[in-house]
């Protein structure tokens, strides 16, 4: 096991490794901006170092800044949370070729399974069903860019190879438009990526967002945790997550789960890492692998037990994985709120300070949070304080108990979006279960018609 850890995030998930590290007895060393330093996690640490101004790319994104914090403290190894440089295969790179264990896959493993197109062909090779497509990417000849849509059928997608957080797609729902759209994504992908490559799918009408929780090991073992649903999103952002998926048969996830772990295996995949997939008409769809830890984490460790972050870093310091699939049982259901710093409704984000915080509590409530009062928000960073996850025996009773803590929790200073959430939680197609992803868009856009009908 690793001696000391550097941890190169901030929020909530830096106090999440953390504390996982401090479990493990392992040091830790907490890089920062200056936006950050008063932050709870930075104040816990064994060491700390600040890194650069408030900018993301000046500190965050700051790999020179990262390294040196590194050595200067003789760390071992660098986690590197979710979002930022987490799936970054470059810095992975950097970070072994400086000494170093980065914690998640291999370089070349980010790189493959970060570009859309080589993911996809990854998949369809160990067998994982795909969105019906392209062959790859999206060549410059109108015919053939024409004859694809058509064997597909409209409506059809256009996806940037190196897009991701809902940036880099185009519906399209007619030939007429559809070589305008291709031109768009990819000026727009040229732009955002640095990557003009484009690629084109089956448009799902109805789907809903179901992902594979894997983790595996360097010694060629691999196991599902199961699937968590994240259907309830707005522009392609996460707002409430849960686990399992209500309505889908254990059948469906077993078949689904055992050829994500088979593909991990194939691909010799070490860390954790989520399998995103699309679930229309009993069928799912690989969208995309995401090679690092979720946000949504927390609701499959409650209904396994398992400390996914842990066995990060186990598996990263060289250890095997400490159970088989068969050792794997689920029990229960959990669900998760996104707590962000904005308007409930405008979703303007809302820095500033915290002038009264009052954590939820009571059985089955976990809430993974950095804030604290008296606590800043910076305008600087994602809106996300806090992550509310309520357990239950039953889906019903988690949705009560979400309920309830969302009724406890008290934000003053700040708008958060708790009234957003305590709205969801009482709409009869959310208890039902089984909301595609469109659904709340849908749902607010309605909200918004009839807003301007009565003003």
């Amino acid at each position: 096991m690793f001696e000391k850890i550097l941890i190169a995030n901030r929020g909530e998930i830096a106090l999440r490794v953390q504390r996982a590290c401090r479990e493990l007895g392992v040091k830790t060393v907490v890089v920062h901006s200056e936006a950050d330093r008063d932050a709870k996690y930075v104040k816990l640490a064994d060491e700390s170092v600040c890194i650069g101004p408030a900018p993301s790319a000046q500190s965050y994104l700051n790999v020179p800044a990262i390294i040196s914090a590194a050595e200067v403290t003789d760390a071992q190894a660098i986690h590197p949370g979710y979002g930022f440089l987490s799936e970054n295969a470059d810095f992975a790179e950097r970070v072994e070729s400086s000494g170093f264990v980065f914690i998640g896959p291999k370089a070349e493993t980010i790189r493959r399974m970060g570009d859309k197109v080589s993911a996809k062909d990854a998949m369809r090779a160990a067998g994982v069903p795909c969105v019906p497509g392209s062959d790859g990417a999206l060549n410059d000849d109108p015919a053939e860019i024409s004859r694809i849509a058509k064997s597909i059928g409209y409506p059809v997608i256009i996806k940037a190879s190196g897009g991701g957080g809902g940036r880099g797609m185009r519906v399209v729902h007619t030939e007429a438009a559809l070589l305008n759209a291709v031109a768009m994504t990819q000026a727009e992908a040229q732009s955002a990526f640095g990557n003009p490559v484009v690629y084109m799918e089956k448009y799902l009408e109805n789907p809903r967002h179901v992902e594979i929780q894997i983790l595996a090991d360097q010694h060629g073992n691999a196991v599902h945790l199961g699937e968590r649903d994240c259907s309830m999103q707005r522009r392609h952002q996460k707002i409430i997550e849960e686990a399992p998926a209500p309505l889908i048969p254990a059948r469906h996830i077993v078949r689904i789960g055992e050829r994500c772990a088979e593909a991990c295996r194939k691909i010799g995949y070490r860390g954790a890492g989520t399998f995103e997939f699309l679930y229309e008409k009993n069928e799912f769809y690989f969208i995309e692998m995401n090679t690092r830890i979720q946000v949504e984490h927390p609701v499959t460790e409650l209904i396994t037990g398992i400390d996914i972050v842990q066995a990060q870093i186990r598996v990263a310091a060289g250890e095997k994985l400490g159970f088989k699939q068969r050792d794997v049982s689920f029990r229960g259901h959990a669900i998760e709120c996104r707590i962000n710093a904005e308007d409930p409704y405008t979703f303007t984000p809302f820095p500033g300070k915290i002038s009264v915080y009052h954590p939820p509590g009571g059985p089955g409530v976990r809430v993974d949070s950095h804030i604290y009062q008296g606590y800043v928000v910076p305008p600087y960073y994602d809106s996300m304080v806090a992550k509310v996850i309520a357990y239950g025996d039953t889906r019903g009773q988690a949705i009560r108990r979400m309920r309830i803590a969302l009724s406890e929790m008290g934000v003053e200073g700040i708008k958060t979006n708790i009234p957003l959430h305590q709205e969801l939680l009482l709409d009869a197609l959310f208890v039902k279960g089984g909301a595609s992803i469109h659904y709340l868009e849908q749902k607010l856009a309605a909200q918004g018609e009839v807003k301007k009908q009565t003003t």
